[in-house]
């Protein structure tokens, strides 16, 4: 089953980090895309830019409306995710645990509905 870990920042907790945290980022990302890599288990992933450059687009009475920005309010934003297909939820939950933003932020582990084959 495929699943999303879509790593949830904050930038006060980002600005917190020590330097040896800050450092461990980068490194602690190369060890989980190389275990998954390996297992077979990566989909795909990246990381996103800041929210500031995000545009939300809506289509309100067939007119498009358009905001720049994030949608979310707050301090949190989506900063990258990993898309796994693994055997189960616990394997799932378990490469959420790797990566080091799960540390001192958050990551959430959402099933990816799968589309309906044609037919």
């Amino acid at each position: 089953m495929k699943y999303m870990l879509e790593i949830i920042l904050n930038p006060k907790i980002n600005e917190s980090l020590t330097e040896e945290q800050q450092a461990s980022v980068g490194p602690g990302h190369e060890k989980l895309i190389g275990i998954i890599s390996e297992s077979g288990e990566l989909v795909s992933m990246d990381g996103l830019d800041a929210p500031a450059k995000s545009t939300v687009v809506r289509v309100r009475d067939g007119k498009t409306v358009t905001s720049e920005g994030s949608l979310f309010e707050g301090e949190d934003y989506f900063g990258g995710y990993y898309i796994v297909d693994v055997a189960s939820q616990d394997r799932a939950l378990e490469l959420a645990a790797m990566i080091p933003d799960a540390h001192w932020s958050a990551v959430e582990v959402r099933p990816i509905l799968e589309a309906p084959e044609e037919g």
